[in-house]
């Protein structure tokens, strides 16, 4: 048993659980600051990593700031005066002090590498949890593959990020106040002479990243549009391949792969140039240290060491301002992305809890919807004013035109979507007040769409109760017909799936929905259009399927093929978001109406 839950949960499924962690407290992600703020909320989880970062940070700046004084005083007190044992015992300790330095530099990487990694996996975790609390009318909006970039690409940025930058900031900052102070106790006029480019660095730095973030901001954008359109195509290829439509497909990746390199090529061209100009910086400084310390040594202003100790601390103090810079631009790239996902954290979550009642009573299964309307869209109704009874254990079908609303009810019942006025009650209870998470507890849902995940059939089948024995999962695959098909499987219940379960039929697929949905026991039942995608003899074999799962329970059946609804108690006929007649298959023959009309068009004269 505990392997079995274990299987799931490595699916990334959980029963009755909320997310793992929490996302730090919402702050506008449209500035640059409010994005950090929330990237440090996630860094501050990794207390003992970051104390370690920095400060084996402070360790190695310290040591690196250390030596070019060394340096100085070795050529000044010994080279010099040609004392070569002082001078052995100085290169040692030089010695020494890079070797330290080097030691702790590869402990600061190894951790910075924890740190960034255990940062995105947080970050990853909460935007997938988020998704799973995400109303169903967010990802009707949303391509799969936009998403998918969002959780990989956009959160990779901030890990490449977050494994450079914050090692390099700190040490950028330390090393920047450090030379300055270690100059300007060797030589005043020299510091000046020293900080003459910073002015024109920060002039050019200031320019360059106005353009960047703008650029590095739509590459993302536009990545997202380049893995939404593959995902979308790597799926409907057979359509595409079917209908001849390769070649328009691919101008259509053309023109927006095309996009993507365009922004992408400004973004790098000018992050790229930044490297350049900053090297450039670097040199002059180099060159103007040189020639104003030849003249002030000439005039025995400063010693050969103190010069050689600033043609060090100017390496030590441009660098940091060069790697700023460069780094500057992967930061840009870091908060772009970082804004994507944060922008999907912000969307409020479906309120699960919401409701008095988070526990209730299994249900009889009375349902009423009273005077319900319904629109997805502002000022669009779709359902009117629809009232309907429904006596525990009948079966309701719901027939009718392609936009009639009958899936609509489906998704109100559910609570997939809430009604704008009305009620719906379950046992006299208004469904308002039952918890969506208590609610759905009680539904079982089988799908047109067969959805299989990846794993094991008999982790699929358990899928409808995670803690249900491998006794209780067999005895559903029986009753939902689907056990004599596995067991001549070469692996039987341990056959392997992927998530588009091709190495399975249509029908097979739907068996074990079904099988699913048995096994989950619940006391309404729903099933929308389920044998829809199969041929005649499997539909016989699901619809006794079926039986067996409607047995003693409360059923929506929502079937374009009128043989699938002919022993129902009641069907309704919906059209234009009406309820226009209802009644069993014989009464609705005698009415000579609208579902008379359907099934002569789908049987006598077909």
């Amino acid at each position: 048993m505990a392997a079995n839950k274990t299987s799931f949960e490595q699916m990334g499924f959980r029963q009755g659980q909320g997310p793992l962690h929490r996302t730090p407290a919402k702050v506008s992600v449209n500035n640059v600051r409010g994005t950090l703020m929330r990237v440090a909320g996630y860094l501050k989880r990794q207390y003992k990593s970051l104390f370690i970062v920095v400060l084996c940070t402070i360790i190695t700046s310290c040591l690196t700031l250390l030596a070019p004084y060394l340096i100085g005083k070795i050529i000044d007190d010994y080279i010099v005066p040609q004392q070569y044992a002082g001078f052995v015992r100085m290169g040692l300790i030089l010695f020494g002090i890079y070797l330290s330095g080097a030691v702790f530099t590869w402990v600061q990487q190894y951790m910075a590498s924890s740190l960034s990694q255990n940062t995105v996996r947080d970050m990853r975790q909460d935007l997938f949890e988020h998704y799973h609390e995400l109303p169903v009318s967010f990802f009707d909006q949303k391509t799969h593959g936009e998403l998918m970039s969002r959780t990989t690409n956009d959160i990779a940025n901030v890990s490449n990020t977050l494994n450079q930058t914050v090692v390099q900031l700190i040490s950028s900052v330390l090393m920047l106040v450090g030379s300055v102070i270690m100059m300007l106790s060797l030589s005043v006029w020299m510091t000046l002479i020293t900080i003459l480019t910073v002015p024109l660095i920060a002039y050019i730095t200031k320019k360059i990243t106005k353009y960047t973030r703008q650029y590095f901001s739509q590459q993302q954008k536009h990545l997202g549009e380049v893995n939404g359109f593959i995902q979308e195509n790597i799926s409907g290829l057979k359509v595409t391949k079917v209908f001849g439509r390769e070649a328009k497909s691919i101008e259509q990746f053309r023109e927006i792969n095309e996009k993507l390199r365009v922004v992408g090529l400004k973004a790098q061209r000018l992050s790229g140039s930044m490297g350049p100009m900053m090297n450039t910086m670097r040199n002059l400084n180099f060159v103007i240290i040189a020639v104003f310390g030849g003249i002030f040594a000439y005039h025995d202003i400063v010693t050969i060491g103190i010069i050689a100790s600033f043609l060090n601390y100017s390496n030590q103090f441009s660098q940091p301002i060069n790697q700023l810079a460069n780094q500057y631009n992967m930061f840009q790239s870091a908060v772009a992305g970082a804004e994507r996902v944060f922008e999907i954290m912000d969307i409020d979550p479906e309120d699960r809890a919401e409701g008095k009642s988070h526990s209730i009573a299994p249900l009889k299964g009375e349902v009423v919807l009273d005077r319900v309307n319904f629109g997805y869209k502002p000022n669009v109704t779709i359902l009117k004013n629809v009232s309907l009874h429904v006596m525990p254990g009948e079966m309701i079908a719901l027939v009718g035109p392609t936009g009639a609303g009958k899936t609509t009810i489906i998704n109100l019942l559910t609570r997939f979507y809430d009604i704008e006025s009305g009620q719906i009650r379950m046992d006299g209870i208004d469904i308002k007040s039952i918890s969506k998470q208590a609610l759905r507890e009680q539904i079982g849902l089988v799908l047109q769409d067969a959805y299989v995940f990846s794993g094991t059939i008999r982790d699929n089948i358990r899928y409808g109760r995670l803690d249900a024995t491998d006794q209780e999962v067999e005895e559903a695959a029986r009753l939902a017909n689907a056990d004599t098909f596995i067991r001549k499987l070469s692996d039987g219940y341990n056959t392997y799936l992927n998530a588009e379960g091709n190495n399975l039929s249509q029908g097979q697929r739907q068996l074990l929905t079904i099988a699913r949905a048995i096994l989950a026991n619940p006391s309404i039942l729903i099933l929308d259009e389920a044998t829809s995608s199969v041929d005649t003899r499997t539909e016989l074999h699901i619809q006794e399927a079926m039986k067996s799962l409607m047995k003693g329970r409360t059923s929506f059946v929502i079937a374009h093929r009128l043989s699938t609804i002919r022993e129902a108690d009641r069907i309704l006929v919906i059209n234009d978001g009406e309820i226009m007649e209802q009644g069993t298959h014989e009464q609705l023959l005698e009415q000579q109406g609208f579902y008379a009309k359907l099934y002569q068009n789908q049987y006598v004269q077909g």
